[in-house]
């Protein structure tokens, strides 16, 4: 990726309220370690010409601060109010006649709107406010002020505030301590930015810094780091990547935790390709990767099923000295369960025990369900045996999945089991339990028991899912139960899901088994008004109990009808209406049926006519 200044495209994205002690946390200062002022130099003798009234209301000011009292208790001060200007507001701030205190002066910045509405703050007295404040270290209210302005101005407004801040530069006198202008603009762009970037407003963050480049003033690299964590969060990693090359370029001290940053971000999207190459620019820039650098781009290479990569990194960990963490191994594990490896899993796991780690929580969690899910449920529990031996608390991921694989098997027993233990460790079964224990008594035909989980589900104020609905329809078809499944169907749509085709097909099959096709072409109806289109599953379905009940005419019809809307018949439509007609029909009927669709004869079929012409010859030897 190149190293390109051009603008990056990025989209904004909403944030939450400021963080107005951000400065505290993250531009760390103290106002106890100077001075809290320091005169300017000496002015030319030359005064502006409303001199007399800035004195004036220096010593109105001063005055106030003095006794404690507030600025509106001063009746001169209000009489003079109406007379002042935004001139007079910056010229008070660059001369400051009477040295008063920064705090002072914005006190009174924003005393004058509040008690006199004509007057309006300009987009100068606000950056010179701002200037002054940040050239006296004075940085959360410099930033709750360029906060304020920022929100106001809105979007796409840096360049116009930026230029704002640098002609305040050429009007509000720096410290005398300072040799040039530049020693303490960093400080008011540092809050620049930061403003921009708790307003939200990303994009422009990223051109301030650009101007601050390009105009020649030093990089805020605080605020750089600022932005840069924030910009992960809500921007596509490659343009955070972009940015990083530059403020690199710009003298950014670099620092392995940054790089680890971008190499997550590319990892979490599945760019295993981008991580590799951030984590290849760590030594050129200097550095050691870090345990979390390896670990990074192992899990990124793991998740992405590229588990040998994920170990040629460890053996490079051990060449550079750096030892494999928890971490790395349980990470390692994860990835060859996700790939069906076990059996090896469950060896690294033996490997990391015998280097003295000790596995935690996850690992022993990651491990146990990869088992339950491969059907090795003996292993998982004896490891859940060795992971509570350790002292180790099982979490609610473990016992899901501990559940999950005894309902595998139909251990429904054992499962119940684990469920009340639960309880007995303070864990309170959740919506992943229940359904588990759902879909494995509707597999083993327990519907009373599933039924009983439903209602428990309610009770504890546990909404079912989708997956809960489909699995108590599935059982309550597959026990032959059509009106329960059909009110169970209801229920499902009441709570907002919509069933899919399967689920409708499983009760559509359920009422044509039991001779219902009526309440089965129902159902269809009501999956068309709802702009659904079923697929080819639905229409054998219905097709199977018309042939079943010898509807010939009619099972022809709904053949015409699911061409008509796109649905393509398959093999099995075409063998369930041969097997109709061989049954219901005639030798004559069949080869006009034969000829008008073009079908072509396979096995389904050729069985099907070798027992109607079969049953044929029986009948002929009888009479």
């Amino acid at each position: 990726m190149g190293r390109s200044s051009s603008s990056l495209k990025l989209k904004l994205a909403p944030f939450s309220a400021p963080h107005f002690h951000i400065f505290r946390t993250i531009l760390p200062f103290s106002s106890s370690s100077r001075s809290w002022y320091t005169p300017p130099p000496p002015h030319p003798p030359q005064h502006p010409p409303h001199h007399d009234i800035l004195i004036k209301i220096s010593e109105l000011i001063a005055a106030a601060a003095a006794k404690s009292k507030p600025l509106s208790s001063s009746r001169t001060l209000n009489r003079l109010l109406p007379s002042l200007t935004p001139r007079h507001v910056i010229d008070l701030i660059a001369l400051n006649p009477f040295s008063l205190h920064p705090l002072s002066l914005l006190s009174f910045f924003h005393f004058l709107p509040s008690h006199h509405p004509p007057f309006r703050h300009t987009l100068l007295t606000y950056t010179s406010m701002a200037l002054s404040l940040s050239y006296h270290h004075l940085l959360p209210q410099a930033h709750s002020l360029l906060y304020l302005l920022v929100s106001r101005k809105g979007t796409n407004s840096a360049p116009q505030v930026f230029s704002s801040v640098v002609q305040a530069m050429r009007i509000i006198p720096a410290p005398h301590y300072s040799n040039h202008i530049n020693d303490n603009a960093h400080l008011v762009f540092d809050v620049l930015v930061s403003a921009y970037v708790d307003s939200g407003f990303v994009y422009d963050a990223v051109t301030c810094l650009r101007l601050v480049k390009e105009n020649g003033f030093g990089v805020p690299f605080r605020a750089c780091g600022y932005l840069l964590d924030r910009m992960v969060k809500v921007e596509p990693i490659g343009s955070c990547w972009k940015l990083f090359w530059e403020v690199l370029d710009c003298g950014y001290p670099a620092k392995v935790y940054n790089f680890n940053v971008l190499m997550h971000g590319f990892c979490k999207i599945g760019d295993v390709g981008s991580a590799n190459k951030v984590f290849d620019e760590i030594p050129k820039r200097g550095l050691r990767p870090s345990v979390v650098s390896f670990n990074t781009l192992i899990g990124g290479y793991c998740k992405v099923g590229c588990v040998e990569e994920g170990f040629r990194l460890k053996g490079v960990m051990e060449e550079e000295g750096i030892s494999p963490d928890v971490f790395t191994f349980s990470t390692l594990i994860k990835g060859l369960c996700k790939d069906s490896r076990v059996d090896d899993a469950g060896i690294l796991f033996a490997e990391m025990c015998k280097k003295g780690l000790v596995p935690n929580g996850v690992t022993f969690t990651t491990l146990i369900d990869g088992q339950c899910k491969y059907g090795k449920i003996d292993l998982a529990l004896k490891n859940f045996q060795v992971m509570i031996n350790q002292g180790i608390r099982p979490d609610l991921i473990t016992y899901n999945a501990l559940i999950n694989g005894l309902c595998r098997i139909r251990d429904l027993k054992e499962a119940k089991k684990l469920v009340d233990e639960m309880s007995e460790r303070d864990l309170k079964p959740d919506k992943i339990t229940f359904t588990t224990l759902i879909d494995g008594y509707c597999k083993d035909g327990d519907m009373e028991s599933a039924l009983e989980i439903k209602e428990r589900m309610i009770e504890g104020g546990i909404e079912l899912d989708q997956v809960a609905f489909t699995a108590l329809i599935s059982g309550l078809c597959r026990d032959g139960r059509a009106n329960d499944a059909e009110k169970m169907l209801r229920e499902m749509l009441n709570a907002g899901f919509k069933p899919d085709d399967p689920t409708y097909g499983m009760i559509i099959d359920c009422f044509c088994k039991k001779g219902d096709v009526k309440m089965g072409f129902k159902l269809l109806k009501e999956m068309q008004s709802d702009e659904h289109i079923p697929g080819v599953v639905t229409y054998n379905v219905l097709l199977n109990g018309l042939c079943k009940q010898g509807q010939m005419k009619n099972a022809e019809m709904l053949l015409d009808a699911m061409r008509n809307l796109g649905v393509v018949p398959d093999d099995i439509t075409f063998n369930t209406l041969l097997d109709g007609h061989s049954k219901h029909g005639s030798s004559d009927d069949f080869n006009i049926f034969s000829c008008e669709k073009g079908l072509v004869t396979d096995y389904a079929s050729y069985a099907a006519l070798v027992n109607e012409s079969s049953k044929a010859s029986k009948d002929r030897l009888r009479r």
